[in-house]
């Protein structure tokens, strides 16, 4: 059985790789993908415009999660996230800053927020001050991004990454100073606590579409789609594993 499983998880690995190769091919990146409406990003997209348009500055807190750690998915989309609003801020008089918990995460945020403005050319513009490790634990880390909501007129919050129910704590915060917030996470205790807490709230594998629903670029629409075509796969699986199961057959 547990060879069986195996076989599965590579399978699905290598039809994913596939799948994304081939929907990335210039002729089939050409079509329209129409992705399904999700509003609590379509507010966050106003409120990272309006901030841009006010001179106001976005905040970015992508976590406490390692690079190395089973939980570095949440930590890819946090600097995936970034390097958009970065994009996005690059006409604003305050650019965004971005804090985090985990010292590498900290460095490869400052590495994001270098290559967007390399990228746009206007490498100037790079400040490392920008991308901040708050605290090495939970609580510290909260506790040094808390100055960062009141005092350096921040009017959207963003909280993306993998968090414990503590990111509660800067979800209200961002509400006293009358902030948009944008909250989503992998952990179940801190989607939680952001559905209460929090102006907008992502749930479940949502988190995992921001970039794509941001335009970060072409390829997040295309793992979308590669998500949906694995999904039905697994789906398909598991209706199969269940009539071999009502007609005795054993797996």
């Amino acid at each position: 059985m547990i060879w069986l499983e195996s076989i599965l998880g590579l399978g699905l690995v290598l039809l994913a790789g596939a799948l994304t190769l081939i929907l990335s091919l210039p002729a089939l990146r050409k079509r329209k993908v129409v992705l399904r409406t999700i509003p609590a990003l379509q507010r966050a997209r106003r409120a990272l415009g309006l901030s841009v348009e006010d001179g106001s500055r976005i905040h970015l807190s992508i976590g406490k999660a390692s690079i190395f750690s089973p939980t570095n998915a949440s930590a890819l989309v946090g600097l995936s996230t970034l390097e958009r609003v970065a994009q996005l801020s690059l006409v604003s008089d305050r650019p965004p800053v971005a804090t985090s918990g985990e010292g590498t995460l900290t460095v490869l945020s400052q590495d994001t927020l270098q290559a967007a403005y390399r990228i746009a050319n206007v490498p100037e513009q790079y400040d490392p001050e920008r991308g901040r490790l708050t605290g090495a634990t939970p609580m510290s880390y909260i506790a040094g991004a808390l100055p960062v909501i009141h005092q350096e007129r921040i009017s959207a919050n963003l909280f993306v990454g993998n968090f414990g129910p503590e990111v509660g704590l800067m979800a209200s915060a961002s509400e006293h100073e009358n902030a948009f917030s944008l909250g989503a996470s992998d952990a179940l205790d801190a989607q939680a606590v952001l559905y209460v807490t929090a102006e907008e709230t992502l749930i479940g594998e949502e988190l995992f579409a921001t970039p794509a629903y941001l335009q970060a670029g072409p390829i997040y629409q295309t793992s979308l789609r590669v998500q949906d075509i694995l999904r039905w796969v697994v789906i398909g699986l598991m209706v199969l594993s269940a009539i071999l199961g009502l007609a005795g057959v054993s797996l």
